[in-house]
């Protein structure tokens, strides 16, 4: 504002005498501090203006965002190498030195187009050393020049110049009249603004000399340094004295628009209400400029909610919640909550919806290229596009891949979206256990967020994707919620057209959406919630099945991605069967991934090396890269003594091979049984032992057996927990032949529930537990006659060498299984 630079003149002058008391020459009277008002350098300045003597050729001092006029006395604080030397060296001479303006004051290093002709010649007053190691210098301003010639630019600026001189003052009541316009305008600006001193206002009084008066008010005034430089070039007093009213008029209008704002709201200020009072100042600002950024965001969003195709419940609470915006100040607590409310609203993809391909023929051939097999699953998906295709609307299923890990079931779900042109997007379910992550935080909570079905359909931008539920079996629950009780909301065709999130306060139709869910283990989802979802088994991959998963996806991904694209490199369908049967044991294909990964790592490293690789890759090039076979199935094809069956048994990693084991030592007829059994395969080996002693006579066994030995049954990998009812007859074919003393024979697995009676019952896993036996290379499987169904839903392509054995009884059982 004005004259705070003369104000901050007087406040540093007392600063510097107070603080320097090392330099005695720094110690001032009382005399000499009240010489620091500048009042008598007017007074005289054309007696010193006479007297100087101007070189032709000067120092010039360039400001970034000051002028300085004739008369007028500054501090600056010098801090560019070149102003440091230039200001040295003009005050060991002279001490006068060329002051001009930059006509860019954000330019760091400027040449000598970047400066204002016209500057002031100033004498340096003095040069102080501050204690923060910077140089600021007390400099007058003497004589106006113009600026002719840049003779040097270093180690600084020199420079020709022609000083300018001012007209005469004129004697005219005019004149007068200016210089008198001129003090009333200062004086008033001064009145208006409290923060400028009343000392600034006798300065102003105690000036006597027109010329400086005009120089010193245009120095102080609070305006853009193009104008200040304007004034400088003027060289008519007269013509100068006019724009400078010109611009403290402009000054004085501001200074009484602010007093205006104040006393607007003055009336409302009391000692609670500090804070109410600034934001009333600010909006009052705000009015007289013709609104705010804030504003112009509401209108965004009502122009936004004009083409929405919401329905009259979020038309409403939209509406009334920006009204609620429009009537609030953006800085209180609520404003942002309100806000982001309305954002979501926004952004929610109501009513919007991506149009389904029906055409079949090529969703069979995007599901067939992605991943091989699955028959089960695709003809599933083409029959729900079929009945849109025919009715044009429907509500989608609610599916569930079961199946163990590394098969694709999440990235089947991608598949099916590429099929039916849907978007895709996918929520992991793994380790959830916060019920708000599915409905929602309420909107007041701090850090409230919507859930993440309607995080994700913000995200998508439509109302019907394909979403995949990841890992539904492993969702957690605590003291925060249960979030799978949320889900049965969200999974009921019948509800989750008004599904109800607590952020939104609205109900969201999630109906058009289809969900996928995925799971390993059925047995882990709540009985509620899995009576919503359509279960679709995934079995495991026969070793035929991975051997073109192989060369169909996981070779070409794994030469792309070690920079083997370009070169033709195979692999025989032999030497992936070998590579799957030594080097991995699972149901999916993601260990053989790995594996195949090593094998491109290898290649990759050899042609890096030699500079070429081989064609195709042999067994031996296999046992190089992955070592000696894992896994051996000579294990399981042959049992060499009595007591010892081979079993078939589920995991939730797909199908794999037991056995049980059967000994016989002295003891009192007791039954023991090892190697982590639950209590149901405990019980089905006190089953099997009664029924043996029942039928003791039947199969020839001496039952004072019973009574003069002890029973142990033992299940192998022992740290694994086992548990279920299908070991039942491979415990009966144990035991029957230890007792016997006969072999059972080899090549022979069996899966099978048993009764007291003898009687076989089904068991499930049929699929995973027939392609563990192939992998192991088994050749016949005894199982009861109420599986056969099962068996004949497996590609009999991917059995064939196995013969099936299908029982009613124990006694077809151990007729089938010992040896003669």
């Amino acid at each position: 504002m004005l004259l705070v630079a003369s104000t901050n003149l007087l406040k540093f002058w007392k600063f510097y005498e107070i603080k320097d008391m090392t330099n005695p020459n720094f110690f001032t009277s009382d005399e000499e501090t009240e010489f620091m008002p500048i009042l008598p350098i007017g007074e005289n300045e054309n007696e010193q203006e006479q007297s100087l003597k101007i070189p032709e050729e000067i120092i010039i001092l360039p400001l970034r965002n000051t002028v300085l006029f004739p008369g007028v006395v500054l501090p600056i604080t010098v801090g560019r190498d070149k102003s440091v030397k230039a200001v040295a060296d003009a005050y060991k001479a002279e001490k006068l030195i060329g002051v001009v303006a930059q006509r860019d004051s954000n330019i760091e290093d400027p040449e000598a187009q970047d400066l204002c002709s016209v500057g002031t010649i100033a004498k340096i007053v003095k040069l102080i050393k501050m204690p923060d190691g910077g140089t600021t210098i007390i400099i007058q301003g003497k004589k106006r020049f113009n600026l002719l010639e840049i003779t040097a630019t270093e180690p600084y600026f020199k420079a020709k110049i022609k000083t300018l001189n001012d007209s005469a003052i004129p004697k005219t009541e005019t004149f007068e009249a200016l210089i008198a316009s001129i003090k009333d305008l200062a004086a008033k600006i001064i009145q208006l603004s409290p923060n400028l001193p009343t000392e600034a206002g006798i300065i102003l009084k105690n000036i006597e000399n027109a010329s400086f008066l005009i120089n010193f008010v245009s120095s102080n005034q609070n305006t853009e340094l193009a104008e200040k430089q304007t004034l400088l070039e003027i060289n008519d007093i007269t013509a100068r004295a006019e724009k400078l009213i010109q611009l403290l008029q402009r000054e004085l209008q501001f200074a009484e628009l602010k007093d205006k704002v104040t006393n607007k709201t003055r009336t409302e200020i009391d000692k609670q209400q500090r804070e109410y009072f600034l934001q009333q100042q600010l909006k009052s600002i705000k009015d007289e400029l013709g609104g705010d950024h804030n504003e112009k965001e509401i209108a965004e969003m009502k122009k936004k909610a004009e083409g929405k195709k919401w329905p009259e419940a979020a038309k409403n609470l939209f509406n009334a919640s920006i009204a609620k915006l429009e009537r609030m100040h953006p800085s209180t607590p609520d404003y942002s909550v309100v806000y982001n409310h309305c954002d979501l609203m926004l952004e929610l993809p109501w009513g919007e919806y991506t149009s389904d391909n029906y055409d079949l023929k090529n969703a069979k051939k995007v599901l067939d290229e992605e991943h091989y097999g699955m028959t089960k699953i695709k003809n599933r998906i083409l029959e729900y596009l079929a009945v849109l295709k025919l009715k044009g609307d429907m509500k989608s299923p609610i599916l569930c891949f079961v199946g163990p890990p590394g098969i694709g079931k999440t990235s089947l779900g991608k598949s099916i979206a590429n099929a039916v042109g849907r978007k895709y997007t996918r929520i992991s379910l793994g380790g959830l256990h916060d019920e708000s992550e599915i409905r929602g935080h309420r909107k007041t909570y701090i850090g409230a967020m919507p859930g993440r079905i309607l995080q994700n359909l913000r995200k998508v931008k439509t109302s019907n994707p394909v979403m995949i539920l990841d890992e539904i079996d492993k969702v957690g629950s605590d003291l925060r919620g249960d979030p799978s009780s949320a889900l049965l909301e969200v999974l009921d065709p019948e509800q989750n057209n008004t599904f109800y999130d607590n952020y939104l306060e609205l109900e969201y139709d999630l109906s058009k959406v289809l969900f996928i869910a995925t799971a390993n283990n059925i047995a882990n989802i709540q009985p509620a919630l899995r009576d919503r979802l359509e279960i679709i088994d995934l079995s495991g991959y026969a070793v035929e099945e991975k051997i073109e998963i192989a060369k169909r996806h996981l070779i070409p991904k794994q030469k792309e991605a070690h920079g083997l694209a370009k070169i033709n490199l195979k692999i025989a369908d032999s030497v992936l069967q070998k590579i799957i049967e030594n080097h991995t044991r699972e149901s999916g294909v993601r260990e053989l991934d790995r594996q195949l990964a090593s094998i491109m790592r290898n290649v990759a490293k050899e042609f890096a090396i030699k500079g070429k690789a081989n064609s195709s890759i042999t067994n031996a090039d296999v046992e190089k890269i992955l070592g000696k076979p894992r896994y051996s199935n000579d294990i399981y094809k042959t049992v060499n003594i009595p007591g010892v069956a081979v079993g078939l048994a589920w995991t939730y990693v797909g199908g794999d091979i037991l056995f049980i084991e059967a000994a016989l030592s002295e003891g009192k007829g007791e039954l023991k049984l090892t190697g982590n059994l639950g209590n149901v395969m405990k019980e089905s080996a006190t089953t099997a032992l009664t029924y043996l002693k029942v039928n003791a006579k039947k199969y020839s066994i001496d039952t004072k057996i019973f009574e003069q030995k002890t029973i142990h049954i033992h299940v192998p990998e022992g740290a694994t927990p086992k548990d279920g009812p299908s070991a039942g007859i491979t415990m009966l074919t144990a035991l029957a032949s230890a007792f016997l003393g006969k072999r059972v024979k080899p090549y022979v697995a069996m899966t099978g529930e048993i009764t007291l009676r003898g009687q076989v019952l089904p068991v499930g896993g049929i699929k995973e537990k027939v392609l563990a036996a192939k992998r192991a290379g088994l050749k016949e499987i005894i199982m009861c006659w109420q599986n056969e169904k099962d068996v004949q839903e497996i590609d009999s392509n991917f059995i064939k060498g196995i013969t099936f054995h299908y029982v009613k009884n124990m006694q077809q059982v151990l007729d089938l299984a010992i040896t003669e």
